[in-house]
Parts: structure tokens; C-alpha cells; sequence
């Protein structure tokens, strides 16, 4: 057994196989690292509703990121902390949004997703909603960039992504790194003993600053640059690889 105490997971290309399921190899490993007193923890870009049925897939009690650290549980349903945007920016950066017609786009509050097919309805403003995120997706690199450039330059967000096509937008001084601190400020432990595994550019700052920080296989290119080790795939239970390697040693 290692000294780490915490082991925070992404979750899509990361515990989430291709299909958006749990392996049982994973499942089967998550288990043992729970048994062994290590706390198992997602830190996802996902809402808490989405990520929910995962934890209760694995029975995990244990505390929750979401929303890229917009939202601290201590446990499942009970909230810590949570970071909201502010509604100005969310009327900017839809906006922005539509001057780019070939650009889809998303923004999560506390109560649900709102997205280019689904935005709130007339009678209703921005200032209605507790925003949490906001979010684009193109495969049109010339778009992307754009988009990229210009929120950039209003010097108001974390803006990182979950996959190459895509930019994901929290309030500047979010990011899942700061929610891992404040989990370990809640565990009584230091982020030297925390394992921090990710695919793409949400996970970097956890990577960077957790005791371990952890790449997929698959993961983006400046990612696995940004960790210490790089594991396997999420295709090939790269998460249980993790648990055996860095905290059973690789002796079981």
C-alpha cells in the first residue's frame, strides 16, 4: 500500500470506457481501493445528475466534482461549495455563440442543461438561472478558434476542454484542481497525497498539482505531457491499472 489517500477520476475517456460504461475490471479495482480506506472520487465535467447514476453504480458515499469544480459534494446530495457565473458573461458567451450558426453549444445550471436546441424560453432572462458552465462544440477548427480567441481575450474564464472539438468555460479561479484542494481540506489531507487521472485539458491543472498525476492512454498529447505517468486506456481499464500500479504497488 502507498500513502495516497485520495483518488480523483475523470470521468468520460477516463473511468467511462468508449461505450459511457464502467468496466467490471474497473469497478471490480475501485472496490478494493475503497476497501483499503483510499477515498474514490470523481471530478468530472459532467453535472451532478449526470455523474450520479455512475456513483451509485459503485455505491460510492464519497465526495463528488462537477461541473470542472464548479460544484464541491461532500457527498451525494449534500453540496459544499459551488461557483457560479456570472449572467452577464452567460448572455455574452451565448451571444458569441450565435454568430457562429455552425457552432453547437451548452451551459449547465443548477437546475439543468439549456443547449442550442434547448434554450430557456421567452419570459424568462439570464438572470432567471444560477449558471455553472458554459460550453462549444465544432469540428470547424477556423470557429473554434475564433470563439477561443475571443473569450480569451475578455480574461473572465478557466477555459480548457473535454475533447479536441470542444471549449468548456467556468469562472475564472474554477477549475478541478481548486476543488481538489478544497476535498482535501474537507479529508484532513495534503494534495501530495491525492492521485489525479485525466484525458484532456479540464484534467491539467489537477494533474500538475495532485502527488500523482495521472494520463490516460488516450489522452491529448499536451496532457500526458503535464502528468508524471501515463497509464493505460480507458478502453483497456486504465483506471484499474492505476489502483494496482500506484496504490496496491502492483503486489496483488
Amino acid at each position: 500500500m502507498t500513502n495516497y489517500k485520495l483518488l480523483a477520476l475523470d470521468m468520460d475517456g477516463t473511468l467511462l470506457n468508449e461505450l459511457s460504461e464502467i468496466s467490471k475490471e474497473n469497478a471490480k479495482w475501485i472496490q478494493k481501493a475503497l476497501d483499503a480506506g483510499v477515498t474514490v472520487s470523481f471530478s468530472t465535467g459532467r453535472g451532478f445528475e449526470s455523474a450520479l447514476p455512475f456513483a451509485e453504480q459503485l455505491g460510492l458515499t464519497t465526495p463528488m466534482i462537477t461541473v470542472n469544480g464548479g460544484e464541491v459534494w461532500a457527498r451525494p446530495h449534500l453540496l459544499h461549495k459551488r461557483t457560479e457565473m456570472s449572467p452577464v458573461y452567460v448572455k455574452r458567451l451565448h451571444e458569441l455563440a450565435l454568430r457562429h450558426p455552425e457552432v453547437w453549444f451548452w451551459a449547465y445550471t443548477t437546475v439543468g442543461i439549456y443547449n442550442k436546441e434547448r434554450w430557456f424560453e421567452p419570459g424568462q432572462d439570464y438572470d432567471s438561472f444560477h449558471w455553472l458552465k458554459f460550453g462549444y462544440y465544432t469540428e470547424d477548427d477556423g470557429a473554434r478558434e475564433a470563439i477561443l480567441a475571443e473569450t480569451q481575450s475578455w480574461e473572465a474564464f478557466e477555459i480548457t476542454n473535454s475533447s479536441p472539438h470542444n471549449i468548456e468555460l467556468n469562472p475564472l479561479g474554477v477549475s478541478k484542481a481548486t476543488a481538489l484542494r478544497e476535498l482535501c481540506g474537507l479529508l484532513g489531507i495534503e494534495m501530495s497525497q491525492v492521485i489525479a487521472a485525466g484525458d484532456s485539458l479540464n484534467d491539467i491543472a489537477a494533474i500538475r498539482e495532485a502527488g500523482l498525476g495521472v494520463a490516460m492512454g488516450n489522452a491529448q498529447q499536451v496532457v500526458k505531457e503535464a502528468a508524471d505517468v501515463v497509464t493505460l486506456t480507458n478502453d483497456e481499464h486504465g483506471v484499474a491499472e492505476i489502483i494496482k500500479t500506484y496504490i496496491f504497488g502492483g503486489v496483488m
